[in-house]
Formats: C-alpha cells, structure tokens, sequence
C-alpha cells in the first residue's frame, strides 16, 4: 500500500516496512499492488493542474504588472504546483518501482514528496487566510489599504508563511522520520492547533464578513471578479483539502485508515484554483484570442470596486508594488 501524501504517511510508512511488507525471492523489500485506477485518475487531476498552475505563473510572473493580490495568487500557484509535483513523482515512482522493489531510493523519494505535501498543504492554507483578510480589509478599510498600507506587506507576508510551513513540516519530518517514536504525535500538535483552529476560522471569518459587507452595498450590483474568485478558492479548499486534516486526526486516533480519495481530493484542489481564474475572469467575453492574459488581468487588476467599498466616487485602480 502507499498511504496518502500527508502527515500520515510519515509514520505509517516505517510501520509498513516492519509490520506489513513481504520479500521476493530475491529478499527485497516489496509494497502490496498499487490501486492502478485511482492513481491514473489522480494522475490525470496533477498533470491538468500543472498546466493551469504554470499558466498562471507565467502570465502573473512575467506578463502582468504586480499588485497586493497577485502577489499572494502567485505564491498559491507555487505551492500548488509544488504540492502536485511532488504527488506525480510519488505516484510514478511507486506504481513503476514500489510494487517490484523498495530501496533507500524509494524510501527518500516517498519522505521527500511527504514533506513537500505537509508543507505545501499548510501553505495554502496560510495564504488563502491572508488572501482573505487582504481583501476583507480592502473592503473595510479602502482608504487606508490604498494609502497608508505598506508597500511590501504581501512579499513579507508570504516569506513569513513560507518560514511557518517549512519550520512545521521540517518539526514532523524530524520526529516522525528521524525519531519515530511516540514524539511524533505530539509534534503534530501546534499543526493541528494552527490549521483548525487558528487559520481556518479567521479565514471563514474574513469571507463571511466580506460577504455580508458585500451583499448590503452592493445591491443590485454584481460583485467584483476578485470577489468571487476568493469566494470560490476558499469554498473549494475547504471542500477538498480540509478533509484530509480530520482524516489524519483520526488516522493518528486509530479511528479511520488512510484511503487514497482524500490525497484524490487534495490533488483536485491544488488544481482548481487556474481554472477558476479562467472561468471567472473570462466571463461574458466573446473574444478568444489572447484571452487567458485577459481573464487574470480581468480579475487581479480590476478597480476596487466602489460598490463593495460602499463608497459612491471613483476609486483608483490597486496598482501597488510588492
């Protein structure tokens, strides 16, 4: 078996090398037959991500001028990307090597893909609550966001969250693979308290606060493209990728066994996001030629809107550099 691209594998894959695998004849070390449907599905779900993610990145990378918000979507298309890279390499590599023989090299790429997942899955996390409170307070506070914010809070910001991630996923690597002993569950403690019950309400927070604050001004107005597109980001994360934080709770509790569904969903996340952008940003536009570049201009460099602001003059467009 190959458990799901979490925390949970950490540990699970030094019991199936000493409580749940067989030798060949050659006396080398062999996993049960992958779930070759479900993988290829997965697959399919990270190699269309990537895709979208590297579309993304090129075009908010090199062909669209920075503002507070693309800054973090740039981040997120990183750790998507990264997140994906690291379930195909994990996939591929135990479909064609795991089920015939694992071997030290197997083993690092297995922990090494873990790592990625933890890290990346936390850092999504993090920036979609900053992403949130960005523009929550964009919304409630627009005078101050377009004069008086500093200038580099989003590229500070997300070196912060980059140093978070790391530090949390390195303190499960370190006493869950190193160590391996009853230490590990303990040090999934501060993740769990900073996941569930930290992050994941202020950012649940800051979209229901922006929410209603939107609906009362907005009226008979449809809201902002940047709106919307945070809306569904955080609606669909917390629809796929939460899930895999109460499985590995209860997977550490002894109450649930992994299942590749949730890594599925996980890997259905990291993909969404590019295509929501597209979909979004191209709404009612007939033109197809050079319409990706104008679907994300469409939606990160959109005015902010006066409507959401509750405001009725004109308002400059969010043209900050970060």
């Amino acid at each position: 078996m190959m458990a799901n691209l979490s925390t949970t594998s950490l540990t699970s894959i030094e019991f199936d090398l000493d409580y749940e695998a067989e030798y060949n004849e050659t006396e080398c070390l062999v996993y049960d037959e992958p779930p070759v449907t479900i993988y290829s599905v997965i697959l399919l779900i990270c190699l269309f991500g990537l895709v979208g993610n590297g579309i993304v990145l090129w075009f908010l990378g090199f062909h669209i001028k920075r503002n507070p918000f693309t800054v973090y979507i740039l981040n997120l298309a990183i750790t998507d990307a990264c997140f994906l890279l690291s379930s195909v390499t994990c996939i591929i590599t135990h479909m064609v090597k795991g089920s015939f023989c694992v071997d030290e090299t197997f083993i690092f790429i297995f922990l090494l893909c873990n790592f990625l997942a933890v890290l990346t899955y936390n850092n999504s996390l993090y920036l979609l609550t900053a992403i949130s409170i960005e523009r929550c307070l964009s919304v409630l506070y627009p005078i101050w966001h377009r004069c008086r914010r500093p200038r580099h809070l989003s590229a500070i910001v997300c070196a912060l969250l980059w140093a978070l991630s790391i530090l949390l996923a390195g303190s499960v690597a370190f006493f869950c693979v190193i160590l391996g002993n009853e230490i590990c569950v303990i040090s999934l403690l501060p993740i769990f308290v900073l996941n569930i019950l930290i992050f994941t309400p202020i950012m649940i927070l800051s979209n229901l606060t922006l929410f209603i604050k939107v609906r009362r001004s907005s009226q008979r107005q449809q809201p902002g493209k940047l709106y919307i597109v945070i809306l569904l980001s955080v609606f669909f994360f917390l629809l796929f990728a939460v899930p895999m934080s109460v499985e590995t709770f209860l997977v550490y509790h002894n109450i649930h066994d992994s299942s590749e569904i949730f890594q599925m969903l996980c890997s259905a996340n990291s993909s969404i996001n590019p295509f929501i952008y597209f979909l979004v940003g191209s709404y009612r536009k007939r033109r197809f030629r050079g319409f990706i570049k104008d679907a994300l201009q469409s939606v990160f460099k959109e005015k902010v809107d006066p409507r959401e602001d509750g405001e009725t003059t004109r308002v400059d467009p969010v043209e900050t550099s970060s």
